[in-house]
């Protein structure tokens, strides 16, 4: 569309997932938060792969999932607390 509209960042398809990583962290959904990183793990890899990403893509979304397993290491409801 426009040219500065672009940039690392710019892969639909991983963008979408990582809008619903935190959508359900935010609404304190673990379990589907747990099965978007999952997702964006998979996505990730087989674009890769494919070779469908550019060099700067593919850091700029390892980094992006790096940042949400160390966020959501003990993000799952095992290690709920209960607070009654």
């Amino acid at each position: 569309m426009f040219g500065f509209m672009k940039g690392p960042g710019k892969n639909r398809q991983l963008d979408e997932i990582i809008g619903r990583i935190e959508m359900n962290m935010s609404n304190n959904y673990k379990d589907a938060a747990q099965d978007n990183l999952r997702e964006l793990a998979r996505a990730l890899e087989e674009l890769t792969a494919s070779g469908k990403m550019g060099e700067k893509q593919r850091l700029y979304y390892e980094g992006r999932l790096s940042t949400f397993r160390e966020r959501m290491k003990n993000f799952t409801h095992k290690d709920q607390k209960p607070t009654w």
